[in-house]
């Protein structure tokens, strides 16, 4: 008896049709029918103000939410959730989280009000055995989230769980973590990466107020090349190991939060899928848009 007939027979055999009609039951157990496998994501999610605003990676996020599958539900991992130990969010009305400062009002006023996912939070605690995956029923949709999943589905009628970078572990620890949320593709969960594999604030250029303008400091177009290299020839070992890849890739990668978002899909790539590079710009000379999309 496979999974989904297991839990249909249990529920069936536990409660009454008084207490649960069959389509209702129907319900609870689609979610464990397999589905094509569905494509991962990284995208490079750059200012909060990429939410609001018109401009060229808005427009590609856009695209790229027009351009897969619709999902069952989506497992987004995000660099601003760092936390001791793993974790996944697992409340059913998730808060829009407005963690940054100095932008205009419209920005701190948006929200995204897409439902969280029981199902899902709990499917992947079970999926994953390489560590405890503890259940979070206080952290929201941070920016890294929203404001990629609001170009991508404005309706915000998908359910959405994110998962926590844990800061003490290192980058080898989380590509092993993401091998194990494979089987969650086929079971049309869309699982996305957000952050920036350049991403030095420190080293932001002045020297232009406009920064979808595209200009990258001659280390970060330089580490740039080297991470796609890595990525379009599958050599992931190197990118695991990035702090042996020299200067320029080391003042790219200040702080990993926003690179691991990247390490958990290129995981999930199979050994004949396609990959293909998008949004492959550099802004405020120290700040990579380039995003990956694999299936």
């Amino acid at each position: 008896m496979n999974r989904k007939d297991f839990i249909k027979a249990t529920l069936l055999t536990s409660l009454t049709g008084a207490a649960m009609k069959l389509n209702a039951l129907n319900k609870i157990v689609e979610h464990y029918d397999e589905t094509d496998k569905m494509p991962v994501l990284f995208v490079g999610h750059g200012r909060p103000m990429n939410a609001i605003e018109d401009n060229v990676f808005s427009r590609e996020m856009k695209q790229m939410g027009k351009n897969v599958p619709k999902p069952k539900a989506i497992l987004m991992v995000s660099a601003h959730w760092e936390t001791k130990g793993t974790f996944v969010t697992a409340q059913e009305k998730p808060s829009t989280i407005h963690d940054f400062g100095g932008f205009p009002e419209e920005l701190f006023q948006t929200q995204y009000p897409a439902p969280g996912s029981k199902w899902l939070a709990e499917e992947t605690k079970l999926t994953v055995k390489k560590t405890v995956i503890g259940l979070d029923e206080t952290w929201g949709f941070d920016h890294g989230c929203w404001s990629v999943t609001k170009n991508m589905f404005p309706q915000a009628t998908i359910p959405i769980i994110q998962l926590s970078l844990d800061y003490t572990k290192p980058a080898h620890y989380h590509y092993e973590l993401a091998q194990q949320l494979a089987s969650l593709r086929k079971k049309g969960v869309l699982i996305i990466g957000s952050g920036n594999m350049v991403h030095n604030l420190g080293m932001i250029s002045m020297r232009s107020a406009d920064f979808n303008a595209p200009f990258g400091h001659d280390w970060a177009i330089e580490a740039n090349e080297i991470f796609k290299k890595h990525i379009l020839t599958n050599e992931h070992q190197p990118l695991i190991n990035y702090s042996s890849l020299g200067k320029a890739v080391a003042l790219s990668i200040p702080t990993p939060e926003h690179y691991l978002p990247l390490i958990y899909i290129l995981a999930l790539k199979e050994e004949k899928e396609n990959l293909t590079l998008l949004s492959d710009i550099l802004v405020g000379g120290s700040i990579s848009m380039t995003s990956v999309k694999i299936g």
